[in-house]
């Protein structure tokens, strides 16, 4: 495995979005670019990302003149280039001529041009003009000193019901399920009211004025994800033609996108964060933006990229606050000490006009360098120079935490517990928080994959899952691994399909030593309590009642309603391992006692002994050196103590014992092996 993103030029990326061409009028903005670019310590830019209109104004007709300018002028001012595919936004003529390209809605109506990601991922057209301006631009452009990699189109999202994707999705059905209906009607159990299908033709997407329930969304839901991923991969191929370097594309979370899938068509995952800082939750913000470099770092057990971020400020958000002093530096650093081999931004230089022109940017409207912002850009720049040799490097994990964006489909469309929000995210997070908070590295995983190499693993509210996950899990378990599993965990399978024989599915419920018997909704203000020890612990929203094994020790038990008494928190020994079960969703504090009392007797310790609240300590390794960020996300100093002696990066200074860690601050400290 390739250790950099590209071999020949082994520093941190830190630039962003540029968009030359809305000044193409005015070049002289781009000589002052140039020199900017160098003065804020910045080394790369994302070109091209929305300019076919610019590359291609008429159809076949074709003008590259922009491009080899400003590819020319940002190597010589010493800078490279992420050169980026422009399928985010066609021209208007293509619209015009070829209206199969816009996608259209659940209600049949086809979409007029505008905005961007409009475009129908099945259009035989579309694909094939995408392949032609791909393979143009990397004959072009594959080999110029510039360029190191490739920016394949820009943030993937929405779905089409047109006549094309229809077929498409009958076809994909087809061989999901091996050509025979009966096997559809019995995965989607489709004689409840009279449901069946006699043919794959017969069965449409999910419309607000027909067919819409649960299997029918999962399967539609893979089917967009999939052709999606079929997309890039001809976006890719198209690249290929006649250029070898390294691809990524840049994802968003909170899709149902399945992009673990999608990560093995790129060479490096990258994704756009756009946190909402400084709000009154802002301590419990910091750890769900990790949560989410964790994500994307596991994908591909590798670096990742920080595609997009702000410098200060965003202007699609309800609320457009600006990033208070020290906050840049902190979450940048911040996707860095989680794996992130660049920081990069959306924008670079301030549109004049049109829906982003008060977006955050390196460069302002007033168009120099004396702005707090830019001051800012230039302290990282020259941080991220001081750190390189952190760039390649990744941390030793021992623990994981499956989210899996299966699941998360399938929560959001069962009709049942809470029937609007099942709150998936918030319990993960929840759980994620308290390996946060204690410094540890974790990888977030998805429901398949490999286990063996952890000493623990973590799964909040597993409802959804295959064959293979229950098999995995039993086989972890067994063979010495140790797994926190909770109340709704393998209630279907990924059909939404129930299991029979008792929750959770198959050899679990020997596994967890429970039987989990029924699920309590409580209404919202309605709490319940779990004592664990001389220790009661508030519990909301679900409450499940479990029957217990012989083999199964209870560590908790419910203290109010009809069920006061009955056990909560289960510990049980299975084969070489241990299984912990908990029925009950906390608030954060049962969580805290379990998942503290689990890593003591498995003797895991966070990178940084007893961190105040809010200040986290995460780490990045190879086989020299472990490398420790300190950050604090409190509005006032904290004092901490380091221990033994390691060398702060950027002062270049020896520190140990108890250091100062500034009002949104942090430290790189490098530790010798």
């Amino acid at each position: 495995m390739k250790k950099y993103f590209n071999e020949n030029f082994k520093h941190f990326l830190h630039g962003g979005d540029y968009n030359p061409e809305q000044w193409i009028d005015t070049k002289e903005v781009w000589d002052e670019d140039m020199r900017l670019m160098k003065l804020s310590h910045c080394n790369e830019m994302s070109v091209g990302i929305f300019s076919w209109s610019i590359l291609e104004p008429k159809e076949n007709e074709y003008d590259f003149s922009f491009m080899d300018e400003i590819l020319d002028k940002i190597y010589e001012a010493g800078g490279r280039v992420l050169l980026a595919t422009p399928s985010g936004a066609r021209p208007r003529w293509m619209a015009e001529k070829y209206p199969e390209v816009l996608r259209v809605k659940s209600n049949g109506q086809r979409n007029e041009f505008g905005r961007r990601h409009n475009h129908c991922l099945t259009s035989p057209y579309y694909r094939k003009k995408v392949y032609e301006m791909n393979s143009i631009l990397a004959k072009r452009y594959g080999k110029h000193p510039a360029v190191i990699g490739w920016h394949i189109s820009n943030e993937y999202g929405g779905d089409c019901f047109c006549p094309l994707c229809r077929e498409a999705f009958t076809k994909w059905l087809e061989k999901k399920y091996e050509g025979d209906i009966d096997k559809l009607n019995f995965q989607w159990w489709t004689t409840f009211w009279s449901h069946r299908f006699d043919n794959f033709s017969q069965v449409a997407p999910p419309l607000p004025h027909g067919d819409s329930y649960a299997s029918l969304e999962l399967d539609w839901k893979r089917f967009v994800s999939d052709q999606t991923q079929s997309f890039i991969a001809n976006e890719i191929a198209g690249v290929r033609e006649y250029s070898d370097l390294p691809t990524t594309i840049n994802m968003m979370p909170y899709q149902y996108i399945n992009y673990t899938k999608i990560a093995n068509e790129i060479d490096a995952v990258s994704w756009d964060s756009y946190p909402s800082w400084h709000k009154p939750e802002h301590l419990s913000l910091a750890p769900e933006i990790a949560f989410w470099h964790d994500f994307f770092r596991s994908m591909k057990q590798k670096p990742f990229l920080l595609m997009e971020s702000t410098p200060s400020n965003t202007n699609w958000q309800e609320f457009n606050k600006l990033k208070r002093p020290g906050m840049h530096k902190l979450s940048s650093i911040q996707a860095v000490a989680h794996g992130s081999d660049s920081v990069q931004y959306f924008q670079w230089r301030k549109s004049r006009g049109s829906n982003e022109k008060f977006h955050g940017a390196v460069v302002d409207h007033v168009g120099h360098e004396n702005t707090r912002v830019f001051k800012d850009v230039t302290e990282l720049g020259i941080c991220l120079e001081k750190i390189n040799e952190v760039l390649g490097t990744m941390p030793s994990v021992k623990v994981a935490l499956i989210y899996d964006v299966d699941n998360d489909n399938a929560l959001k469309v069962a009709q049942g517990f809470q029937l609007k929000d099942k709150k998936y995210m918030q319990t993960c997070y929840t759980w994620y928080n308290q390996l946060w908070k204690r410094g540890i590295d974790v990888d977030i995983i998805n429901a398949e994959a490999d286990l063996t190499p952890y000493t623990l693993v973590i799964a909040p509210m597993l409802y959804s899952t295959t064959e293979k996950t229950v098999a995995n899990i039993e086989k972890y378990v067994k063979e010495g691994g140790t797994f926190i599993g909770t109340y709704a965990l393998a209630m279907v399978n990924e059909n939404d399909l129930c299991y029979l024989g008792g929750f959770p599915a198959n050899d679990l419920k020997k596994v967890f030593g429970v039987w989990a018997e029924e699920i309590d909704t409580l209404y919202p203000g309605e709490c319940n309590y779990v004592r664990c020890k001389n220790n009661e612990y508030k519990v909301v929203d679900y409450c499940e009642r479990i029957n217990l094994a012989p083999s199964a020790q209870t560590v908790g038990k419910y203290q109010d309603d009809f069920y006061a008494n009955e056990p909560a928190v289960v510990k049980n020994a299975y084969g070489k391992g241990t299984a912990y079960y908990v029925g009950a969703r906390g608030t954060g504090e049962l969580e805290d006692f379990v998942v503290g009392s689990v890593l003591k007797s498995l003797k895991i310790e966070g990178n940084i002994k007893k961190l105040p609240d809010g200040v986290t300590a995460h780490s990045r390794e190879d086989e020299n050196a472990k490398y420790i960020f300190v950050e604090n996300y409190n509005g006032d100093k904290k004092i901490i103590d380091i221990g033994e002696k390691m060398l702060n990066l950027e002062t270049g200074e020896t520190e140990s014992g108890e250091v100062v860690i500034p009002s949104f601050g942090l430290k790189i400290y490098k530790k010798a092996k």
